[in-house]
């Protein structure tokens, strides 16, 4: 399929991505490279998607197929973001989610979710993984999302922790949710009035969604 070329967007780092005010006598860590972070597109599998799925791979101990990207990255290439080497344009860090109607017992909401969020090793502690992950919610709400959700292991402090101060909370335990036999943890995100007590409940996911994970930060 040919997809038409067109300028990438650049996004306006957020300001979480800046460097902070470090208390007296500590360190402040400064991130050795200029980013830039950009919208994907169509027109960016080429240069990007192979680099995209060695990052993630890198932390996975099941290896996606390619056809779980495009799964993401056709249908919903808005809801991805890229923290790029402004010096090279080299791939530093990538989120990917999606926005559906979700059906439950009660109304329909509709739900983001972020499927994977990975920032390379080098690069990690500068507030990248925040960035990009403010990044998607800023789309997702523009886009009248009600509630975004996710899953990451129960092991993955720092994961758990970045969400929780971005707002999200654990919903529930999901025993055993992954293929290697870890458990995970779904957080959700309220952006709306949504019925809580759906949010312990529901566990209608799509199998595309369940092997799904955010690994990294």
């Amino acid at each position: 399929m040919l997809v038409a070329s067109h300028p990438t967007p650049v996004v306006p780092a957020p300001e979480a991505a800046a460097s902070p005010i470090a208390p007296s006598g500590s360190k402040v860590k400064v991130l050795p490279i200029n980013l830039k972070y950009i919208q994907y597109h169509h027109g960016l599998e080429t240069q990007y998607l192979p680099g995209i799925r060695a990052l993630i791979a890198k932390d996975l101990s099941e290896p996606y197929s390619i056809y779980v990207y495009r799964y993401f990255l056709y249908q919903w290439p808005h809801l991805c973001f890229l923290a790029l080497n402004e010096e090279d344009e080299s791939l530093v860090g990538v989120v990917i989610c999606k926005l559906e109607i979700h059906s439950s017992r009660s109304a329909p909401t509709r739900r983001g979710y972020i499927a994977m969020l990975a920032v390379e090793s080098t690069y990690r502690g500068h507030g990248i993984a925040t960035s990009l992950v403010k990044q998607a919610i800023g789309v997702m709400a523009d886009r009248n999302a009600d509630e975004i959700v996710l899953e990451t292991e129960e092991t993955n402090k720092p994961a758990i922790q970045l969400y929780e101060r971005l707002g999200f909370f654990r919903s529930k335990k999901l025993h055993r949710y992954y293929l290697n036999g870890n458990s995970a943890y779904r957080l959700v995100l309220l952006l709306k009035s949504v019925d809580p007590d759906r949010m312990f409940v529901d566990d209608a996911d799509s199998t595309s969604e369940r092997f799904v994970r955010n690994n990294v930060i």
